[in-house]
């Protein structure tokens, strides 16, 4: 199959304002200027109405967490305070709630204009050893891209963390379970819908000892690492007291520091912290809203990406964020990097950052650019609401009046989202169903 999606309103590429030509899942043509498609094209789609983006790329999230939103034990807290308020809460999920927290994330994902989705799932109570693979069959029947990475705790709070002993696992029956689903589900090949990352959840929450063997382990197998890191500057007087060293010197000494890893936060970094992350090519997934609620920090996202560093945009987890909305995160991202770095930070190097930037934390250079070649992940968005009346520049508009609501997203070429729906998905059912899960958890 070929289509055209012919003549957008505005396109966020080179030479593309004829719009460009999906063939199969891959984009086989990209049309300057009164240019017309090479060869006989099977669909025509108007975008005259439409600024087109690379499908926007999520860089580090938590489904499970859409099921406590404005948790009320959870409310006015820092990071260590939340994280203990919730976790007892957290103990008590069970598959069948983590499937509809999974399918209301991976949803309103879509319907923000995201088409590659992390996410980080760290919480393994009794009954729930299947978690990532639950996760995947919810992604399959959405025709989502995703990178799931398969999250690790070893210390509970008798052993100096802070979860309770119910969610957390010992180190051999971790590294079983990460060798298990490389071996399930880990597709290497270019144009991979599906992928899986190793990702122990923080320097407070595993021991040493399994940071170096997971570090191995994906060496060994080909795969990427992420975990939290430099949240806060309480995690910083932890990495001290427990290991004698700051959190970038323990990530290094646990054989982390390489291209093939990528974080969550990096807010506390010095600048020569930056420089050696930026030298070692670590990517860093910015949480800016997650960020600003927990008064964590502002990420150095300027320096980062000036030191070499790959940088990404993402949500976060649902109950630090409380949204799952990644272009509502692209224009949070912008006005944040202005705050530090005032007009040298464009609204394009947002959209970079939520597309090829993200991309690049995740290794891939088959996605988050709308190039011949690449994969047709593409979200199409409309300024025909009250929010965008009197515009200037399209994709400008994007970012400066708060876009949030994709009209059309291609993943693959195939189009998952039309006219603002999924096709086939009972919304208000799925709804219903989260917010009774929800109620059940939080009781």
């Amino acid at each position: 199959m070929r289509t055209w999606i012919k003549a957008p309103k505005a396109i966020f590429a080179t030479s593309a304002e004829a719009g460009l030509v999906i063939e199969n899942t891959r984009i086989a043509e990209v049309l300057p200027f009164g240019a017309e498609p090479t060869g006989a094209v099977d669909t025509v789609f108007d975008a005259s109405d439409h600024v087109v983006l690379p499908g926007l790329v999520n860089t580090h999230h938590h489904f499970y967490q859409t099921l406590t939103r404005a948790c009320p034990a959870a409310l006015d807290k820092s990071l260590f305070d939340w994280l203990t308020a919730l976790y007892p809460i957290w103990a008590g999920l069970t598959p069948d709630a983590h499937g509809l927290a999974s399918t209301l994330a991976m949803a309103e994902l879509l319907l923000s204009g995201c088409t590659t989705a992390v996410d980080h799932h760290y919480i393994y109570p009794p009954g729930l050893d299947d978690a990532v693979d639950i996760q995947m069959a919810v992604a399959a029947e959405f025709g989502l891209r995703v990178h799931l990475t398969r999250g690790s705790m070893n210390l509970s709070v008798d052993d100096g963390g802070l979860p309770p002993r119910s969610v957390v696992q010992d180190h051999d029956t971790i590294l079983a379970d990460c060798a298990r689903l490389i071996d399930r589900w880990h597709d290497p090949a270019p144009g991979a819908m599906q992928r899986i990352a190793l990702a122990p959840c923080s320097p407070f929450s595993v021991t040493p000892a399994l940071m170096r063997d997971i570090a191995a382990l994906a060496g060994e197998r080909q795969v990427r690492l992420h975990t939290h890191l430099a949240e806060t500057e309480d995690e910083t007087a932890f990495c001290r007291d427990a290991f004698g060293c700051r959190p970038v010197d323990h990530l290094e000494a646990c054989g982390w520091l390489g291209p093939n890893t990528w974080l969550a936060h990096g807010i506390h970094f010095t600048p020569e912290e930056i420089a050696r992350l930026g030298a070692a090519g670590v990517g860093i997934a910015h949480c800016p809203t997650s960020n600003l609620l927990l008064s964590s920090g502002i990420c150095p996202t300027v320096e980062l990406e000036d030191a070499g560093a790959p940088v990404g945009i993402a949500v976060d987890g649902s109950a630090s964020q409380d949204s799952s909305n990644l272009m509502e995160e692209v224009r949070q991202a912008f006005l944040l990097a202005r705050l530090r770095r005032g007009p040298r930070v464009s609204h394009l190097d947002a959209l970079r950052w939520a597309t090829a930037g993200g991309a690049a934390c995740l290794g891939r250079s088959d996605i988050g650019a709308i190039a011949v070649g690449r994969e047709a992940d593409l979200a199409l968005f409309r300024l025909d609401t009250l929010r965008f009346s009197g515009h200037g520049d399209p994709l400008a508009a994007l970012v400066l009046c708060g876009a949030h609501q994709a009209d059309r997203v291609y993943v693959a070429g195939r189009p998952v989202v039309v006219d603002g729906a999924i096709p086939g998905l009972d919304l208000s059912a799925l709804m219903a169903a989260h917010q009774a899960a929800a109620d059940a958890l939080q009781s």
